[in-house]
């Protein structure tokens, strides 16, 4: 049992480590963004849809590839800001990979 609730302990702390931060782009400047994005390394921004405000949309942003998944490339993206409609962040996309060019390049 003692056994248990230790490693149920590590496994918690590990969970934490793990967390991303969620922030509102539109209640921050656009510096203010950015910035968030570059200390936090990797955040979450949620916002509601200017087309259709009944609709939030979120997706994570990062501050550099490093946050990126092997098999994904650091790509601009935009998100709106308390002083701007489209403030310039990063996202991970994924890449695709062309079969005819890679053949072509071998």
């Amino acid at each position: 049992m003692r056994t248990i609730l230790i490693t149920l302990g590590f496994v918690l702390i590990a969970a934490n480590a793990y967390a991303i931060s969620r922030y509102d782009p539109t209640r921050m400047s656009c510096r203010n963004v950015q910035a968030t994005v570059a200390g936090d390394g990797a955040v979450l921004l949620r916002y509601r849809s200017p087309r259709n405000p009944s609709l939030v949309l979120y997706d994570r942003y990062v501050a550099s590839a490093r946050f990126c998944a092997r098999d994904e490339m650091r790509a601009r993206s935009y998100v709106p800001s308390a002083d701007l409609n489209a403030c310039p962040v990063y996202k991970c996309k994924r890449v695709e990979h062309d079969r005819r060019r890679l053949f072509l390049f071998r």
